[in-house]
Order: structure tokens, then sequence, then C-alpha cells
């Protein structure tokens, strides 16, 4: 499905290689119902969506980009449109708390207000708490709510709302909007290649330059089994220490964002910097990172198996039952597992290939 051009003064002109969820809730800003989740992987457009869609839904013109509703919910500012995102591992009960009371309290400008609720997921055992408030909500309240998956503590709270299924961006897309950025050629299609659909990571990855190390470091890990607990526990540390390594770029990034702020405090003298927010953003934005990280050495080590299927002569049994772990491993990341029991306990079930 082509793109089709969203004009710059367009909330929705942030929200890149998603033209059917921008169709969905352009649509839907023109009358909207109490509730939608958007289910999808991180760095998918959901976040960038729901921030375009909550001033939609706040702009008089259902999103023109331009008035001062659409700038300040754009920005970040909007008092109308409110951000929740768990902190810690899980939602917290003060966290169900304090969203209770600002979803009862009314619009502090307009005639609606708009509450986006991120890494939904993550809701665990609050979620009975907030299910009367999401099935309804004060009329002028909107919840859009954001989740990567919809585990079981959610199942109820998303049949209450409008679900939107968010597909990760294709690679040739997110190849094409990185050129589009300026990217080479070859190495935009090597970080839309390593970056699972995410465009926010896809972005990271051009400017890192340990990506192939990184890669061929998961791709070698079958030939470095010999079924021993030692190897397992070596390989282990040596791919958590190349998850760390990656995150350099972003731990740059975020500190030149720290340091931009507080040039901007120091000569304006602003009070209520964000500062606090932000930390918490970047903490999350880590989190995400070495989760996304360890999702693309479980895909490379899944590839290195599939091509183990097709060699001729190969027992499939042994082989299949090692995708068959990868798989539940990367299933169980969703659950904020002990990174180095998850691997030790995936390797020790993975058999030994030799080099084709």
């Amino acid at each position: 499905m082509s793109e089709a051009p969203v004009e710059a003064d367009d909330a929705f002109a942030g929200v890149a290689g998603q033209p059917q969820l921008v169709a969905q809730l352009r649509a839907a800003s023109f009358a909207p119902v109490h509730a939608y989740l958007l289910v999808g992987p991180a760095g998918a457009g959901t976040a960038a969506a729901a921030v375009a869609f909550a001033a939609a839904l706040l702009c008089p013109a259902a999103g023109c980009g331009t008035c001062r509703d659409c700038r300040l919910a754009l920005a970040g500012g909007h008092p109308d449109a409110v951000t929740f995102a768990p902190e810690g591992a899980f939602l917290r009960i003060a966290d169900a708390e304090e969203i209770i009371r600002v979803a009862v309290r009314s619009p502090i400008e307009g005639r609606r207000k708009v509450l986006v609720l991120a890494d939904f997921h993550r809701v665990q055992r609050v979620g009975p708490a907030l299910l009367k408030t999401i099935e309804e909500p004060p009329e002028s309240t909107v919840f859009v709510v954001l989740a990567d998956n919809v585990p079981p503590e959610l199942v109820t709270i998303a049949s209450r709302c409008v679900r939107i299924d968010v597909a990760p961006v294709p690679a040739p897309t997110l190849m094409a909007l990185l050129v589009a950025e300026g990217v080479e050629e070859t190495r935009a299609a090597t970080a839309a290649t390593a970056a699972g659909g995410n465009l926010d990571r896809a972005r990271l990855l051009v400017s890192d330059s340990g990506l192939d190390r990184r890669r061929r470091a998961w791709a070698g890990v079958p030939e470095s089994l010999d079924g021993s607990g030692a190897a397992v526990a070596v390989v282990a540390a040596e791919l958590l220490e190349l998850v760390e390594e990656a995150a350099g770029p972003l731990r740059r990034a975020h500190a030149e964002e720290l340091a931009e702020l507080e040039a901007r405090v120091a000569s304006t003298g602003e009070r209520g910097s964000g500062r606090g927010r932000l930390e918490a953003s970047q903490r999350r934005a880590l989190r995400r990172h070495r989760t996304d990280e360890l999702r693309f050495g479980l895909a490379t080590l899944a590839g290195r198996y599939r091509e183990a299927l097709v060699r001729p002569g190969a027992d499939p049994g042994p082989v299949l039952t090692g995708l068959d772990a990868i798989t539940a491993a990367s299933v169980a990341l969703t659950r904020n597992p002990n990174e180095t029991l998850l691997l030790q306990a995936l390797l020790l079930r993975l058999p030994r290939l030799s080099t084709p």
C-alpha cells in the first residue's frame, strides 16, 4: 500500500509509514468514542499517532496542525492532553489512582480532554481498578491506550475499547524513509533490515558502528555451544555485554537532550523544567532499547536455525526444538524477565550447529 502524502500543516504529518493508521484515526477524530486501543510494537508509530490523534481531538478543525491546540498538543504542552507511562516495570496502584483522578476532572481549556496511556501492556494487577473509568469515563474524556500486545490482564479493558492493530513498518518503507532523511542507501538498507519494523530504532542504528559485529556475534552462537553450562554462561555474558554496548548511541543522545534542557533553563530561568519527566522517559527508552536489541539478537539466531533446516541431511527435530525455544524466549521478553536467566535457559536448549 503506497503512502498518501501528508500535508506539512497536518497534525498527522509526524506519523511516518502508517497511512492506514492515519486514515483510521483521522476518521475517528470527527466523532470519537470513549476509548481507543492501539496495539503494535514500539517504533511502529503508535506513540506519534496518539499525540497526533490527541491534537486532532482537541483541534476545532480536527487536526489542522497549525492552531494553538494542535501546536501545544504536538509539543506535549496542552493541559487537556495528558500522557501516563509506568516509570517502573509495571503500572502501580498510585498510577491508577492518578489516572482516575485526571480522567474525572473537567477539561481545563476546551470541551474535551485526552488521556494517553502508554506501555499499557504493563498494566499487570491494576487493570481492574481502571476498568470502570476506561469503560465509562465522563463524556468529555477520551482514552487512547497504547500497548505492544494484549496480555491476559488487559483483555477485559481491551474489550471496552475500539481496537486498532498497528503492524510494524515494512523494511522497504523504513529504508525509503531513511534515504529521504539523507541516509546513504546501503546503510539505510542495513538499518531497516535490523530494525524489526521500528522507525525509531532504524534511525538509531544508522549511526551504530557496532551493528554488524553484534549480528555476527548472535549468528555465531550455535557454533559456540557444546552442551555444557560453562559454555552457556560465557556466551550469555558476552551477548548481554553487547546489548549494553548497543545502548551507547542512545545514551549519547539522551545526554545531549539533558544538556539542551539545562542550557535552556540557565538562559531563561524557567521553573518546572521537566527534567524529571525527561529522565523518566529516557529510562523507559533505554529499557525498551534493551528489549529491542534482544529481539534483534533472537531473530538473528532464529535465522541460523531456519537455514539449518534446509541443509541436505539435516535432522529437523532438534532444530525445530531450538526454534520453538527462541520463540518462547521472545514472547517472555514482554514479562520483564531476568535477562541472564532467560538467555542461559534458552542456550541450554539450543542444539549445536556446525559451520556451513
